[in-house]
């Protein structure tokens, strides 16, 4: 019913995508599921909030010892989160990372994800828009109906 993915489920609004590639983004949304309005357990499973916070993105937490090398989908190595108009924080985004010295990741299946040739990081990065709905796509790094909070 509600496009902006608020409530519900978000990933039905996006098209095109492979099965196999749908099925993927329902695992990155069931293992981060415990994180959806909870910093608090983020911070207890080893995110940090890292100050990165971007327009059209939110406010990025890290798991550094997820960054290894390895595309887990089950374990993103970042949670995007923005502010609610209520004052509390809810995961919008799941961002995978990849030293940038590592070759580019495989990803998701299919040809939709795009990974981020990051040199500021030094890292490939990639976001998934599995909480919140993204009109720009589930794999576009920025998403136009968020504003940071």
């Amino acid at each position: 019913k509600e496009k902006e993915g608020i409530t519900g489920e978000v990933l039905k609004w996006y098209t095109g995508l492979n099965p196999e590639t749908e099925w993927e983004l329902q695992q990155a949304r069931a293992a981060t599921a415990k994180y959806r309005f909870d910093t608090v357990k983020a911070y207890q499973d080893g995110y940090r909030n890292i100050s990165v916070d971007v327009e059209n993105m939110g406010h990025h937490f890290l798991k550094a010892e997820y960054v290894d090398g390895t595309f887990d989908i089950r374990h993103p190595e970042l949670l995007v989160y923005n502010g609610t108009h209520e004052g509390n924080m809810e995961l919008v985004a799941v961002e995978y990372a990849v030293p940038i010295n590592q070759p580019e990741p495989p990803g998701f299946t299919g040809t939709n994800d795009v990974w981020d040739h990051n040199t500021t990081f030094q890292l490939w990065l990639l976001h998934a828009w599995v909480w919140r709905f993204n009109p720009s796509g589930v794999f576009n790094p920025l998403n136009p109906d968020v504003h940071l909070h």
